[in-house]
């Protein structure tokens, strides 16, 4: 059944808005958020994260602009997989820290900052999730992609995502939340939370104890135990249908112990 959210813009913060793209799943949630980006007397806007490449979706999108830029999270098809679509509908240059991602726009990386559509994107690099995952301050809020979902905890999508870096980015998300005061979490899936700082040390507590609970099972299994072996110890009380993301984060997890 299709959420209810679904094509309706639905305005969050005084400088963001959702649209939701109707791709629900065990790993999107609800379906992803494409957030669009504008001070209240701007007719622009910037658009993160276009979604799949759903060409409803994407005219929906479209039909708020003009878009004066298209910013992405993360190279994950569910997040940018629209973005060309949505390019050639608007015009709009895509940015992104992958280069393979960006179409008609400059790269984005570390302190970057987005000037448009009334407003000013900070960007904080971010990875672990994925190699190329950044996060977005705008006003009192951040948007986090996939480093921080709306609803249970995210994967860390081994190779190309490394546990190391992802503690590390939390800690920075805390940290930087620390220094800032209240931020508004505005997720790539599931709804916003309304403090970066507390949904962070959470998130910290979380990969503590998973990490814990894969020694456990190391100790038990034997040392050269089987990736999928430490998931179904491990993640037994998860629906089988994500033990397949379980085993990124749980090989993940063995590389940091063993590494």
């Amino acid at each position: 059944m299709t959420h209810p959210l679904y094509g309706r813009l639905r305005p969050v913060t005084p400088y963001a808005s959702v649209l939701l793209a109707d791709n629900p799943s065990p790993m999107t949630l609800d379906g992803t958020n494409t957030w669009l980006l504008r001070a209240a007397d701007s007719e622009a806007c910037l658009v993160v994260d276009p979604g799949p490449d759903d060409p409803e979706h994407l005219r929906r999108v479209a039909a708020h602009g003009p878009v004066a830029g298209i910013l992405l999270t993360h190279g994950h098809p569910d997040h940018a997989d629209g973005a060309a679509l949505l390019h050639e509908l608007t015009g709009a240059p895509v940015r992104a820290l992958d280069p393979a991602h960006r179409l008609g726009g400059e790269g984005l990386g570390e302190g970057d900052v987005v000037a448009a559509a009334g407003v000013e994107v900070r960007v904080l690099a971010t990875p672990g999730h994925t190699g190329d995952s950044l996060s977005f301050t705008v006003g009192d809020a951040v948007l986090t992609g996939d480093t921080v979902l709306g609803r249970g905890t995210t994967v860390v999508a081994h190779p190309d995502g490394r546990l190391v870096d992802y503690l590390a980015s939390l800690r920075r998300l805390h940290d930087w939340a620390g220094e800032h005061g209240t931020r508004t979490v505005l997720p790539g899936h599931g709804p916003e939370l309304p403090d970066l700082a507390t949904v962070t040390a959470a998130y910290l507590l979380h990969r503590r104890q998973r990490l814990e609970q894969v020694r456990a099972a190391l100790e038990l299994l034997g040392p050269d135990a089987a990736p999928m072996d430490v998931v179904r110890h491990v993640y037994a009380e998860v629906d089988p249908a994500l033990w397949p993301a379980a085993e990124w984060s749980v090989r993940a997890q063995l590389e940091y112990l063993r590494g």
